[in-house]
């Protein structure tokens, strides 16, 4: 039987020497099992004695069948955003710590992706968010984000004064320390910490959260992700604002500016082990039922 991948990249945590015997160990099977590799340039100089092609993050999507993001959440929010324009799944190796995206253990590697890379998975596909940072009617800056975008005060002890319109119809003014946009995969990241509910993967929607309101009836609203979501500023004097998208920062966003937040079209492909519950890694993420 023709098996599913050929092709195996991986990404793995950058500048973490850390992750040198487990991605050691990882290209070692895949070579033993006639597996073409291509390996991302930062964690290449970590791989011991094994021959495998070498690619920029960028470029490296479109040499691959299947690539595994080797490292924590965050390794695996990179990995996703460099891959989802070239339609190829993703597979998650946890050697952070909360890991709620990489849900293979180091202990299981080897016996886990063999059964995955001959088949056996369960695929589930998640979207991303795009944001614009518009400024005199004209888009300064274009990101991406598979968690959240948040807009935070910035070097300033004020509040900042925020207004959101949902499809161009006015949903709240409040005056916070930001707001945190976010895909159900961010539900249990940042927003999850600032108070938020927790969304199921699957649902069409994104969840809006205040960070530290003035006003304590501010809170978190969940809306459908067909929406635009376009947020302004209100303050009569200039204070800066930080947008972040993941954990890509665009600093020094104008008081003067809109930002506009909506559903990328693109998805991106997740592979699970078989027998993946979502509900089993919330309980044991966050210690329920203990």
């Amino acid at each position: 039987m023709q098996r599913p991948f050929n092709t195996v990249g991986i990404i793995g945590k950058p500048s973490d020497p850390s992750i040198a015997n487990t991605l050691t160990r990882l290209c070692d099977y895949l070579i033993a099992q006639h597996y073409r590799i291509v390996v991302a340039q930062d964690s290449a100089r970590f791989i011991q004695e094994c021959k495998v092609r070498v690619s920029d993050i960028a470029e490296l999507g479109a040499q691959c069948d299947v690539v595994i993001a080797l490292g924590g959440d965050g390794t695996f929010l990179s990995a996703a955003r460099a891959i989802v324009a070239h339609d190829i799944p993703l597979i998650g190796v946890n050697l952070g710590r909360l890991g709620f995206l990489v849900d293979i253990s180091p202990s299981t590697l080897l016996e886990t992706l063999g059964q995955m890379l001959a088949g056996r998975y369960t695929k589930e596909q998640r979207y991303l968010l795009r944001a614009k940072i518009v400024r005199d009617n004209q888009i300064i800056h274009e990101e991406t984000a598979v968690n959240e975008v948040a807009i935070h005060r910035w070097i300033t002890p004020s509040m900042i004064e925020i207004i959101t319109k949902i499809d161009g119809i006015f949903l709240n003014s409040q005056r916070s320390d930001g707001l945190i946009i976010a895909t159900p995969t961010g539900s249990t990241a940042y927003s999850l910490s600032a108070g938020g509910p927790i969304l199921y993967p699957s649902l069409n929607a994104l969840v809006l959260v205040p960070l530290n309101p003035h006003t304590l009836s501010n809170r978190p609203i969940v809306i459908h992700d067909s929406a635009e979501i376009e947020i302004s500023f209100c303050q009569n004097k200039q204070i800066n604002a930080l947008v972040t998208c993941d954990h890509i920062e665009i600093p020094d966003v104008l008081i003067s500016d809109k930002i506009l937040i909506k559903k990328d079209p693109l998805p991106f492909t997740i592979l699970h082990p078989d027998g993946h519950d979502f509900f089993e890694i919330l309980r044991n993420k966050l210690n329920w039922s203990h």
